[in-house]
């Protein structure tokens, strides 16, 4: 009985462990770090409010990143921007542009937040439109989402992934040297 003692106290020693000492899950932008260099070319990343729905593709990984939404953004943004493979085409949706502070309180200002982080170069889709072209490309690609605690509509923003080093007036020269 007495050699049993001890793996029984351990036992219950084991069982008593304060559930907040599990380990966490790995950190959003850890995850996106290491994807990086593993998208490409029409692979989307894409950045959202709470109410986004969690999306059942297969090809779809969703991210939670409880971080205010425009720290998020800037954090994606740097990353896209520091990687030497891809750049991105941004979309967010054409529904952000005629919200006001009357509709929601504070859109105006992270409406300013979000142009500041993505620059000029934002082309404004309705909504339904860019959730259509997500879930064509979700059949065929990986997409990221990764879901903040933002709780105001229509602050999505798309990040389509492209090529950094090979443009389509490239790609339309060698088309035809391979049609002679």
């Amino acid at each position: 009985m007495k050699p049993l003692l001890p793996l029984l106290l351990l036992v219950l020693l084991s069982s008593c462990r304060n559930p907040q000492t599990q380990p966490s899950p790995e950190r959003w932008d850890l995850q996106l770090h290491q994807m990086m260099p593993t998208l490409g070319h029409r692979n989307w990343i894409v950045i959202t409010d709470m109410a986004y729905p969690w999306q059942s593709g297969s090809g779809i990984t969703t991210l939670f990143a409880d971080e205010p939404y425009p720290a998020v953004l800037m954090e994606v943004k740097q990353m896209i921007d520091k990687a030497p493979h891809v750049f991105a085409h941004v979309y967010r949706d054409k529904e952000l542009s005629y919200l006001t502070d009357d509709d929601v309180k504070g859109i105006s200002s992270l409406r300013a937040e979000m142009d500041s982080i993505c620059g000029n170069d934002v082309q404004s889709v309705p909504h339904e439109q860019l959730i259509a072209r997500l879930d064509e490309a979700g059949r065929l690609y990986n997409i990221i989402i990764i879901k903040t605690p933002l709780t105001m509509p229509y602050t999505t923003t798309f990040f389509q992934l492209d090529c950094a080093y090979w443009n389509g007036a490239q790609q339309q020269k060698l088309d035809q040297k391979m049609a002679e």
